[in-house]
């Protein structure tokens, strides 16, 4: 991919240095690090000022004109045109931020998401099939893949599962089911890499494919986090929300930004 390209001579050296929670840590920090500055000088400071002044005094007199519904709705009404103002100055920076951000987030799912396949490591593939289709799949092997189980599999419970190993390297996998050929891509690599587990299919009684990879869950090993399980849990976009939102509310009262 050309995320990939960009990226990959910067970051994979670094994810291999330092791992996936300090290397996401980084990434977060620089991304929102950009996206504060570029707000910032996109964007009329001193007019975001006084927008926000007058939206917290709207707010003030809501409060206490709650005896006076009428009066308070006049309010409300010019509060949500002063609050549609502040938002349209908001999203001008959006026109710069967006590119940055869609080639990180392309590095970050493409490397962060799941664990590799290592060299002689076992795996599995599912194929998913609709509700009552039955039969015999066969699992055409690539050279450098070795099967655990028989490569011919029995439809059970909407599903036909393969245990795998193989040599390092990138391979086709091929399914034949009911004359038709269907295939996806594994990665077998001692470095981070990985392809998108999941393939959909269209047709044929089958929903999809998928390479079972073990997702990456940035925090889990984090000794403070380890406390808090639905934290440790999230996976690298949860983890990437959660700073985002720690490392923005300090660059902004850094910068004194409005």
């Amino acid at each position: 991919m050309a995320f990939e390209t960009l990226l990959n001579p910067i970051l994979n050296p670094l994810l291999g240095m330092l791992g996936y929670f300090w290397t996401l840590l980084i990434l977060v920090f620089v991304i929102t690090l950009i996206i504060t500055l570029i707000y910032k000088y996109t964007t009329n400071q001193s007019l975001m000022k006084d927008l926000k002044a007058e939206l917290k005094s709207f707010q003030k007199q809501i409060k206490e004109l709650k005896s006076k519904p009428d009066e308070a709705m006049k309010v409300q009404k010019k509060m949500m045109e002063t609050n549609s103002k502040y938002m349209m100055h908001s999203f001008k920076p959006m026109i710069f931020t967006f590119l940055p951000i869609i080639i990180f987030f392309g590095w970050m799912s493409a490397h962060l998401a799941y664990y590799p396949i290592l060299p002689s490591e076992e795996f599995s593939v599912t194929m998913n099939f609709n509700d009552g289709v039955t039969g015999n799949v066969e699992l055409i092997l690539s050279e450098g893949l070795s099967p655990i189980n028989e490569l011919n599999q029995t439809i059970t419970a909407n599903q036909a599962t393969w245990f795998l190993r193989g040599e390092e390297g990138e391979y086709l996998l091929e399914y034949k089911f009911n004359n038709q050929i269907y295939n996806n891509e594994v990665v077998i690599s001692t470095a981070k890499d990985y392809k998108e587990p999941l393939s959909k299919i269209k047709g044929g009684g089958i929903t999809d494919i998928v390479i079972n990879l073990e997702k990456v869950r940035p925090l889990e090993k984090i000794p403070l986090v380890n406390s808090i399980p639905w934290i440790g849990g999230f996976g690298w976009l949860g983890t990437y929300i959660i700073l985002s939102l720690i490392f923005s509310s300090l660059l902004r009262k850094m910068m004194k930004i409005y």
